[in-house]
């Protein structure tokens, strides 16, 4: 069992880097393999609606995004992690995951996903809410914790200050490895839902 951590955030080794690698260490105690992508430094655009990975199975531009196709088919969980910018996930961050969420030809379906986020002062219940609504829709349950996954801090350092931060990093990457487990033994048993997608509503009409 793996878990795909993405790591938003312009330096790799910042606040969000710091609460992937304590989820990482909770995981590797519970038997769980992670593996850290780290996206945020990179100059990646947003989509163009041009539909061209409606065709292909992959999105037009040949960067990160595609890149990361073949480690989601691997993975049995998903940690996405960003910065607070003016009260909004960082646009980098935002810019992946609509390209990837829109062209990733594969399932996702009942993959647990979770986002994190890392602020100064304020801005992550936002950031949070815009983060999780990727997940909701490739039907992806949003794992949860004893406190929004957040932590408080401007440098790796202040990260382990915040001790009921880390305490909600840990504790959401054990409900992760339990979802995870919980999951996969009923796809075994039963599969997943029978769920439809044959509506599509314009609401102009």
């Amino acid at each position: 069992m793996k878990v795909l951590m993405i790591n938003g955030s312009p330096k790799a080794d910042a606040c969000i880097g710091t609460a992937l690698k304590i989820a990482g260490e909770v995981f590797a105690g519970n038997g769980i393999e992670s593996e850290t992508v780290h996206i945020g430094s990179k100059g990646i655009r947003g989509c163009i609606a041009c539909l061209s990975c409606r065709k292909t199975g992959r999105c037009i531009f040949n960067d990160e995004v595609n890149e990361t196709y073949a480690k989601l088919q691997e993975a049995d969980g998903l940690i996405v992690g960003t910065p607070v910018y003016f009260g909004n996930p960082n646009g980098t961050v935002l810019s992946f995951l609509q390209r990837l969420f829109y062209s990733y030809p594969g399932n996702l379906k009942m993959m647990p996903a979770a986002s994190v986020i890392s602020n100064r002062r304020g801005g992550s219940s936002a950031s949070f809410e815009a983060m999780n609504q990727f997940f909701t829709m490739r039907e992806m349950p949003v794992v949860s914790s004893s406190y929004w996954n957040d932590v408080h801090g401007y440098t790796a350092e202040d990260v382990y200050k915040d001790e009921e931060g880390m305490q909600t990093i840990r504790n959401l990457a054990l409900n992760m490895a339990f979802m995870i487990r919980a999951i996969q033994q009923q796809k075994e048993k039963g599969g997943l839902p029978d769920t439809k997608k044959e509506a599509f509503t314009n609401m102009i009409r």
